[in-house]
């Protein structure tokens, strides 16, 4: 491309086809020689007038702006583009015209990177692919080796056998160091925990799969709701999680008895729970719950226990595959040890978490002046409704909640603790509270 050309383009103010013409060429174009040295002067000067009458007609605000000094032109587009020619003059010994384009420095929106346990996800299936295959692949090397070898193999292993074990303490040190270097205070509770992960953001994939049976804010279900939000979020203000969160209610029109709060904030619950609920009181126990899980950050600490205990079983799995004879046995191996770790840690780890929410939500409760009485009487009932609809009782150690007997009972113990809380603090509110709180929904 000529320097007549590119002139040419900046005088139509053609930017879209400009930029693209220059991001062809490296940083630097160099054009033609001696013949055009002489003429680029009056080109420039020519070009720039141009460009300076053009840019003050109001064709050109929809856009951008063109600015022009005595080396440079600069296009300017509302998109946040910036580029700018400059010309230099060579040195008389030197005949040819160089002109650079240099884009000036912006800046932009950060990219969002996908949460570290959805990543998490994705990875766990091939990591769980490339231990079977790492340990077939040693047990085929080991069927094709010869007796004579397998026993070399066995004596070298031995004489080095110290080697492997300074190298399994100094990875089991690096691992301990790495876990305790991850350990958090839990809120509210003060209990110590492992905690990998943040906590992560997923309201968009929600509000994408509800948003066609969200009912409107106008709904007097939705203003129950946000009423008893706002409550418990003014009545706890003294826990920093709760006070720095901005609290969002989405009521979701379906005949599930479920509720959960995200960690931003995002209260989400489904129209069968408010019929589920007797009044008000058991609604803001449940309320108080789910956002329990939330300020706590269970669900970080569940994907940090499940991070670790499957880095862990990698290496398990690996050895099921490297050990068992046939395909078939490593594969009902890798069944069993499937159940085992679902069954001796992720199902008793979520009961755990499950039981501090009721600990955790009954006390916010307390403090939003609720009748505390409730929490129990709310299992109840669900032990209850479930009889009825002939629902088969599934036992605790199967279940990731805890059976509702246990929750009735546990909560019963905590009862008179934060009737105690709620004496203290809502006395002085009773009458406003009664107001606020009907007996019936």
């Amino acid at each position: 491309m000529t320097m007549e050309q590119i002139c040419i383009r900046l005088v139509k103010l053609d930017m879209l086809s400009t930029i693209r013409a220059l991001n062809r060429f490296p940083s630097v174009i160099r054009c033609c020689g001696q013949r055009q040295a002489h003429r680029r002067a009056s080109l420039c000067a020519s070009a720039r007038t141009d460009l300076m009458r053009k840019n003050s007609s109001s064709s050109l605000k929809s856009r951008g702006y063109v600015t022009a000094a005595s080396s440079s032109l600069c296009l300017r587009s509302r998109s946040g583009l910036n580029t700018c020619v400059t010309a230099f003059r060579p040195p008389a010994d030197r005949a040819p015209l160089i002109i650079q384009p240099t884009r000036e420095f912006h800046t932009s929106g950060r990219l969002r990177a996908l949460p570290a346990p959805l990543i998490w996800m994705v990875l766990k299936p091939l990591q769980k692919l490339m231990a079977i295959i790492l340990g077939r692949s040693i047990r085929k090397w080991w069927l094709a080796l010869p007796p004579n070898k397998k026993q070399l193999f066995r004596e070298w292993t031995w004489r080095r056998r110290w080697h492997f074990v300074g190298a399994g303490a100094g990875l089991l040190f690096f691992v301990s160091l790495v876990l305790l270097t991850h350990l958090d205070e839990s809120p509210v509770t003060g209990r110590t925990r492992l905690l990998v992960f943040s906590r992560y953001d997923l309201s968009r994939a929600y509000m994408e799969e509800f948003k066609d049976s969200l009912i409107a804010p106008s709904d007097p279900r939705h203003q129950v709701v946000e009423q008893a939000v706002r409550i418990l979020a003014e009545r706890n203000q003294d826990i920093a999680e709760i006070s720095s969160v901005p609290w969002t209610v989405h009521v979701v029109d379906g005949p599930t008895i479920n509720a959960f709060v995200l960690p931003n904030g995002n209260v989400f619950i489904f129209t069968g729970m408010l019929e589920a609920v007797a009044d008000i009181h058991q609604l803001v126990f449940i309320l108080g719950h789910e956002m329990a899980h939330a300020l706590i950050g269970h669900a970080a600490e569940q994907a940090s226990l499940s991070h670790v205990v499957e880095l862990l079983s990698l290496i398990l799995l690996t050895a099921i595959w490297a050990i068992c004879p046939r395909d078939s046995l490593a594969v009902l191996g890798q069944w069993i040890q499937g159940k085992l770790v679902q069954f001796l840690f992720d199902r008793p780890f979520s009961r755990k978490l499950e039981a501090e929410a009721d600990q955790v939500g009954l006390q916010l409760a307390a403090k939003a002046c609720a009748d505390v009485r409730a929490g129990p009487v709310f299992w109840q009932q669900m032990e209850i409704y479930d009889q009825l609809r002939g629902e088969p009782t599934i036992p605790e150690w199967l279940s990731t909640h805890p059976s509702h007997q246990n929750r009735v009972r546990q909560l019963d113990r905590l009862v008179p603790e934060v009737k105690h809380t709620k004496a203290n603090t809502c006395i002085i509110r009773q009458c406003y509270m009664s107001e606020i709180f009907p007996r019936k929904l």
